[in-house]
């Protein structure tokens, strides 16, 4: 087995880990599941959710999504700044693609690649990625 297909089964393979961590997110319109992994070795995980100390309730009474809401990016991401470790050169593997917002923290990170499963809505914090340089790659078939 060549590199490319080595690499392509263990994208596969940490794409399903992180849509199993999505289901632990008690958001009802959407779960988002993020595994950051730096030398074959899951450094953080995180998934969509209110802050800490806050009621697990994502979406006020009309359905939409409260403002405070983190993405699973930006909790994975916070879990390595408060630890040891660093994303300097790590793979974020997550369900949908990132927000602007979220984008800017990847970059900041250190984070040189990223690996997505379904495109969100607005493509500006994958394009933002590419221009610094991140590897953005969206896998789709995960057989």
């Amino acid at each position: 087995m060549n590199n490319t297909n080595k690499q392509h089964k263990y994208d596969v393979a940490y794409l399903k880990m992180a849509q199993e961590w999505a289901k632990l997110s008690y958001c009802k319109r959407r779960q988002v599941g993020a595994l950051i992994v730096k030398d074959r070795m899951i450094i953080s995980d995180g998934y969509n959710g209110t802050p800490s100390g806050f009621e697990n309730f994502c979406e006020d009474e009309e359905g939409y999504t409260k403002w405070y809401v983190l993405h699973a990016e930006a909790n994975a991401i916070l879990k390595v700044a408060a630890s040891t470790q660093s994303c300097q050169g790590a793979t974020l593997y997550i369900t949908m693609s990132p927000c602007k917002d979220c984008s800017k923290l990847i970059h900041q990170s250190g984070i040189k690649r990223v690996v997505f499963i379904e495109a969100y809505k607005d493509q500006s914090g994958v394009k933002f990625l590419e221009r610094a340089g991140v590897t953005v790659e969206r896998i789709t078939e995960l057989t």
